[in-house]
């Protein structure tokens, strides 16, 4: 009889704990970049699982890149398929607010107590804020640097100690680099990262911006357009910087092919471990950022609500607390290259760590320079990306690199005819 009732009780707390299981409010994620994030994102789930058993995190497979994952959304927002929370690139915000998929998560904040104490703040809001509400909790972010294989830098005569500050001593470093001969590349730029990022980042250097303050004008063919556009040109005519696809151009670096790269400081983990230790690398500041009105864009992505059910809504909302809080914010810094928002992260679980990783802390003395990434507006502001970007490649693949301002003058009649005209 004694075995009998132990066997019951057993058996009822199985079902018990089966129960509280099947209760379990599932909130499903989606996210961009796999090669960069999955790591990043299986920490996080552990670490929340361990702590949350009220909820249920299920991961859908990777969005390709930033722009294909908002064009899932919005199929899927067509189809009520949406996942319960979406990882978006900060310029990609904007489309899922004008068409109200996005949900309004100023309630959410409001009523949270100690949310300063968590490492939450207004600035991380504002990246995140649109139309006077906030829709979106930025995640990872991240600033373009300068990545220097120091071992061919020496080789051709630089000083690793005293690494450019300027594209011309970019341009200059970098031909002598290139004369090293061989497979060697001087240098590259990933131009052709999404969003037009590594566009804007020059303008937005030289205190330029993409359109007018109504958004009705181009504004990027201006002295500062000009100036970016010649740069790109001069990368290709004095960089010796060859025409590769952005993954092949992070893969010719890692191998030791490469003398100089820009891209985004989320590369970092990945590339070094890429490189394995084969060669010396030194990160280094974007150059010739102009003193007082020059500023680079924040790259990266927020996290957004998707779901209308106030049940999921409501898990989706603790879910994304954990994310961008310190704790998941923590690991966004150690498995990536990306900068956390998030103050308590980085004052408290981070304290040690970028003393330890002066690479990763290049980015984070550029802070003081971030500006919103630009989402052109309307219908056509994905299209005006692509628009963007084909006439960037024409120089890049040399074509027309002798002239930068005749392709960016019919660069800025393109766009200027894709953008929503006022009405009265």
């Amino acid at each position: 009889m004694k075995h009998t009732r132990i066997a019951a009780a057993a058996a009822a707390a199985f079902m018990l704990a089966a129960g509280a299981a099947s209760a379990a409010t599932e909130v499903v994620i989606q996210y961009p970049y796999g090669e960069l994030f999955n790591e990043t994102h299986k920490q996080i789930v552990a670490e929340f699982a361990r702590k949350h058993s009220d909820i249920k995190v299920t991961m859908r497979a990777p969005y390709e890149s930033y722009e294909e994952g908002t064009q899932k959304v919005l199929r899927e927002a067509i189809t009520n398929q949406m996942p319960d929370i979406t990882f978006q690139g900060l310029n990609r915000l904007r489309v899922l607010v004008d068409r109200g998929i996005a949900v309004g998560l100023g309630k959410y904040i409001k009523a949270e107590k100690d949310f300063e104490a968590e490492g939450f703040h207004q600035a991380m809001f504002d990246i995140g804020t649109m139309k006077n509400e906030v829709y979106g909790v930025p995640f990872a972010i991240s600033l373009p640097v300068a990545y220097y294989n120091l071992d061919l830098v020496r080789k051709a005569g630089g000083n690793p100690d005293k690494l450019p500050t300027s594209w011309d001593e970019v341009f200059a470093l970098s031909a002598r680099i290139d004369a090293l001969g061989g497979d060697i590349n001087g240098m590259s730029y990933t131009w052709n990262i999404t969003g037009n990022w590594l566009f804007q980042a020059p303008v937005f250097s030289q205190g330029g911006s993409m359109l007018n303050a109504d958004e009705t004008k181009v504004a990027f063919d201006g002295p500062e357009g000009q100036w970016a556009m010649k740069q790109l040109a001069r990368m290709v005519t004095e960089g010796k910087m060859p025409d590769y696809r952005e993954a092949d151009l992070r893969a010719a670096f890692a191998a030791g092919k490469t003398g100089i790269h820009f891209t985004s400081t989320s590369d970092l983990a990945k590339i070094t471990g890429m490189i394995g230790g084969k060669f010396d690398l030194k990160t280094a500041k974007f150059p010739d950022v102009k003193p007082g009105v020059g500023r680079l864009p924040a790259g990266g992505n927020l996290a957004v609500i998707l779901s209308k059910d106030p049940a999921r809504q409501k898990a989706a909302w603790e879910v994304l607390k954990f994310w961008t809080g310190p704790e998941g914010a923590a690991i966004v810094a150690k498995t990536t290259g990306y900068m956390p928002p998030n103050k308590k992260a980085n004052e408290v679980y981070l304290k040690d760590f970028y003393e330890k990783n002066p690479n990763n802390y290049t980015a984070v003395t550029q802070l003081p320079l971030l500006t919103k990434w630009y989402a052109f507006p309307g219908e056509n502001g994905l299209k005006i990306t692509d628009v963007i970007k084909d006439h960037m490649q024409s120089i890049v693949n040399g074509s027309r690199a002798k002239e930068p301002l005749v392709v960016l003058k019919e660069m800025a009649a393109d766009v200027q005819a894709l953008l929503p005209r006022k009405t009265n």
